[in-house]
């Protein structure tokens, strides 16, 4: 134990505590708002004392100093541990609610209680829901109560070594057998080892595998399996499984992503989840009633994938603006006292939109998951127009939320200079967690492709006069134009810019891609060689979507709930986002949108007027996110702003520290040192 500990002060740092005193909103009225109700974050505030409150000293950095081994056995052991708390505490709060248990095993919350990640998230994100969604009522009772109180854990086995966001292409086969009613499981070559699932290694006795399904060898597409994998009192391996980890990574050191090949295995038949698709008793198979209903899966993990991306940027963004407030450096004036770096305003450019950008993906995730519910409610009464939208929509989210989001936490590194690179100052693992979230649940370019054909086929409707979704009406009104009006510097003036230029780039995509079509390029070419022109337009057709979401909820009717001061400082990071996504994307507006030099003068001048309106709040801005420090598990990010004491104390707990020479010296640095080489 370091011996610094007690030098680390009890009262807060005056710079914070000077920037909590300048804001000009009340912290509690956001924290309120931005948790979903008062109710909400009493029971938040409730839940982190009783799960925080009796971990050890250096819970959150002992980890890094562990092996690889024994990090995982660690985590296990902080699951069960925490799975009592959690419990508990749903049974005393919402007794029949899921938000506590299992919910704590994925939120926020979650980031404190594990440091390291751990290897249940898939088992309680994919593994149950998948369960539940696409089960049948037998099959959700036989499983889903179990899976979901952990009596069995799972995991979701669809990514192959060779193949991963191309879900046709697996190789993983599953042949009916009428003689016994079972599912005869096959990993066909190498390439098609299961490669990835959380929790596989050693975690998981159950995957619930997709594989190609086969009967009396007709192809009938790609289906869901439940198969054991591991003997549920041993843990040994079952006959023909072959599983194991697959080894070190960027982040996630405890989330135990494993490799799994099949030989020969047999499960009984109504193993095969059948909610949808089925396969009788005498072979015969029912497709299910809309070809894609296995999307809503990765819909639904998709949308969890931009709610936890959205919330690891605004934890970093807290634990950078915080030390920022600290960190005092390069006077201004000369012969002045140095100044808080976040008077700099090239300080305030890394810092500011990135809270402005995990607020407007936090408010595009809440509406998107009213979407996926109502389209849920709606696959279960046998309607399934909107999947498509559905599945375009997060798809968008997924690839912007996980590309902004990554480039923002590094940004945020670097805005904390030296210190930021410390494993204990956190960011590093907030990174590992978010980055791998731009391939898993699809690769970000090949889902922007997915979303650049799904735009031009629906260029070919408009084009048609045909009907559209209301996802592309843009089209329409943008079309409509000769050429945009005068730049007029309002908020829906930049909204309709985005929607123009989008509309725009999806003319011309589809153009290219017809006349490549015409000069004789088959369709697959002439898609692949117009990838460049699809990949933009999907990107811009999503940027326009949370623009104009992020507009609606801040100054829609949700805004009378809110009090005038509030509104303004939400006015204002509404305000940053919008010149910030123009300003970073005025290669293209420029090409369609006539905007004069006075008119991006104005711009950069609205830019900075909203970094300088910010600055006064953003420490407690980022207070109203109400991250625990245990969350944060930063030494730069504490609540109370002590960064010096507390990063000396971190460098104490190295365990290299704990002796003042290391068994390297007199084997091998002494004799060095004394050699005449």
């Amino acid at each position: 134990m370091s011996h610094i500990k007690n030098l680390i002060p009890s009262t807060v740092n005056p710079d914070l505590q000077k920037e909590r005193a300048a804001a000009e909103f009340n912290v509690e009225e956001f924290s309120a708002w931005w948790h979903g109700g008062q109710d909400k974050l009493k029971k938040k505030r409730e839940i982190e004392k009783a799960i925080f409150s009796d971990l050890e000293d250096g819970y959150g950095l002992n980890h890094e100093y562990m092996s690889h081994e024994e990090v995982y056995n660690s985590t296990v052991k902080k699951v069960a541990e925490a799975a009592v708390k959690l419990k508990a505490l749903q049974n005393k709060l919402n007794p029949g609610g899921t938000d506590i248990w299992p919910g704590g095993l994925f939120n926020a919350q979650s980031f404190g209680l594990f440091p390291a990640n751990h290897p249940v998230t898939t088992h309680i994100t994919m593994f149950v829901d998948v369960i539940k969604g696409q089960g049948t009522a037998e099959q959700v009772e036989k499983w889903g109560k179990a899976a979901e109180n952990c009596n069995i854990i799972g995991t979701y086995a669809q990514t192959e070594l060779a193949h991963g966001t191309n879900v046709r292409g697996l190789a993983t086969r599953a042949d009916f057998d009428p003689k016994t009613d079972e599912f005869v499981l096959n990993t066909p070559n190498l390439e098609a080892y299961k490669w990835w699932p959380g929790g596989l290694g050693h975690t998981a006795n159950h995957a619930m595998v997709v594989a190609q399904l086969y009967i009396a060898d007709v192809h009938h597409g790609v289906q869901m399996f439940i198969v054991p994998v591991r003997d549920s009192e041993t843990h040994m391996p079952l006959p023909g499984v072959d599983i194991g980890e697959i080894g070190k990574k960027l982040g996630m050191a405890s989330v135990n992503q494993g490799f799994l090949g099949l030989n020969h295995v047999r499960i009984p038949r109504t193993n095969m989840l059948m909610k949808f698709a089925k396969v009788e008793r005498d072979g015969t198979f029912k497709a299910s009633p809309a070809s894609r209903i296995n999307y809503l899966t990765m819909v639904y993990t998709r949308c969890l994938i931009v709610s936890q991306n959205s919330t690891l940027l605004l934890a970093a963004a807290t634990i950078a603006t915080r030390y920022s407030a600290v960190r005092r450096q390069s006077p201004i004036e000369p012969n002045q006292p140095e100044p808080q770096i976040i008077d700099h305003v090239t300080q305030r450019l890394k810092l500011f939109p990135e809270i402005a950008t995990g607020i407007a993906y936090h408010l595009a995730t809440e509406y998107v998951w009213e979407m996926y519910a109502q389209t849920v409610q709606e696959a279960n009464d046998g309607k399934f127009e909107r999947l498509p939208d559905m599945h375009i929509l997060s798809c968008a989210l997924k690839v912007l939320c996980t590309t902004d989001g990554c480039a923002g936490i590094e940004k945020l590194r670097l805005s904390t200079g030296g210190h930021g690179y410390l494993t204990a100052a956190n960011l590093s693992n907030i990174y590992g967690n978010a980055v791998a979230a731009y391939t898993y649940e699809g690769e970000n370019t090949v889902l922007l492709l997915q979303i650049g054909r799904a735009l031009v086929k629906a260029w070919a409707s408009f084009v048609d006069k045909k009907p559209l979704s209301a996802s592309y009406s843009y089209f329409a009104s943008s079309m409509q134009l000769k050429e945009f009006p005068k730049w007029d510097d309002s908020w829906q003036c930049i909204i309709k810019a985005l929607q123009y230029t989008a509309a725009h780039k999806t003319r011309i995509a589809f153009e290219n891609l017809a006349n490549r079509m015409a000069s004789g390029q088959s369709q697959g070419v002439a898609a692949n060689n117009t990838g460049i022109e699809l990949t933009r337009a999907a990107e811009l057709h999503g940027r326009q979507f949370v623009c104009q979401t992020f507009l609606e909820q801040i100054t829609g009717a949700k805004a009378q709930k809110r009090s005038p001061a509030l509104n303004k400082i939400l006015e204002n990071v509404l305000e940053l986002f919008l010149v910030q996504t123009v300003l970073n994307n005025l290669n293209d507006i420029l090409r369609f949108i006539k905007l004069s030099d006075a008119d991006l003068r104005s711009l950069q001048k609205r830019l900075e007027d909203s970094l300088e309106q910010f600055r006064p709040n953003a420490v407690a801005i980022c207070d109203g996110f109400e991250f625990h420090d245990r969350v944060l598990n930063s030494v730069l990010g504490s609540y109370d702003g002590n960064v010096y004491p507390r990063l000396f104390d971190s460098a104490k707990r190295s365990t290299m520290n704990q002796k003042p020479v290391q068994t390297s010296f007199e084997t091998y640095l002494k004799p060095l040192m004394k050699a005449k080489l």
